[in-house]
């Protein structure tokens, strides 16, 4: 897949992917109301007050499902990279997240409630002595490859999935709605990455 052609994915985003799970379901372990989802395109959906133009703090999130997974794809926000949601989002199956915002990127493998791998790539050394999988291909993929922020990173994830997210296919139309990060599920003090940096696979301990 040709880097330029995964833009949505340089800088300022968060996206998980689910397998098994519908966006409807998705939406509800984020958090949100499914019921209030609309079918919208990018453009479309660029309409809704997030962020800075929402009362609170609101992310935009858009999902739907390629394959035996489902996406998610966060404007305006971090909910997605919380470890209450990655574990509720991977519980009785998997799920990757990959987060990418000023002065922060983060990658996450999570599966059924349990963080198998947290890392920020900028780092010069994995966050233990013995890294997980992803850790060289990770910082092999954003050696090599071509794009902004973690681009290189979602294509990585894609490619091992299996699946084609680009450009083209996000500004499709795909089920759409808001979310308040008070609706989300608790991030207690210390344990989100809203300016905290990322918490270490062991450090929460899973309900």
């Amino acid at each position: 897949m040709a880097m330029d052609a995964l833009d949505w994915a340089g800088d300022q985003m968060c996206v998980t992917f689910t397998r098994g799970l519908d966006p409807a379901e998705v939406f509800t372990r984020y958090g949100a109301d499914p019921a209030r989802s609309r079918l919208l395109d990018a453009d479309a959906a660029s309409d809704l007050p997030t962020g800075q133009f929402a009362a609170g703090a609101v992310s935009l999130l858009r999902s739907g499902r390629l394959g035996d997974w489902t996406f998610c794809v966060e404007e305006d926000g971090v909910i997605g990279s919380w470890p209450e949601v990655l574990a509720a989002l991977s519980r009785g199956t998997e799920t990757y997240g990959v987060l990418s915002t000023e002065g922060l990127a983060v990658f996450q493998h999570w599966r059924d409630g349990q963080c198998l791998e947290n890392f920020e790539p900028d780092l010069e050394q994995p966050p233990s002595e013995h890294p997980g999988p992803w850790w060289d291909r990770v910082q092999e993929a954003l050696a090599e490859g071509e794009g902004f922020g973690m681009a290189p990173v979602v294509a990585l994830v894609l490619d091992h999935l299996g699946l084609a997210l680009d450009d083209a296919t996000l500004a499709a139309p795909w089920p759409t709605l808001t979310v308040a990060e008070d609706d989300a599920p608790s991030a207690p003090r210390g344990d989100s990455y809203a300016g905290e940096g990322p918490v270490p696979p062991g450090a929460i301990e899973i309900l």
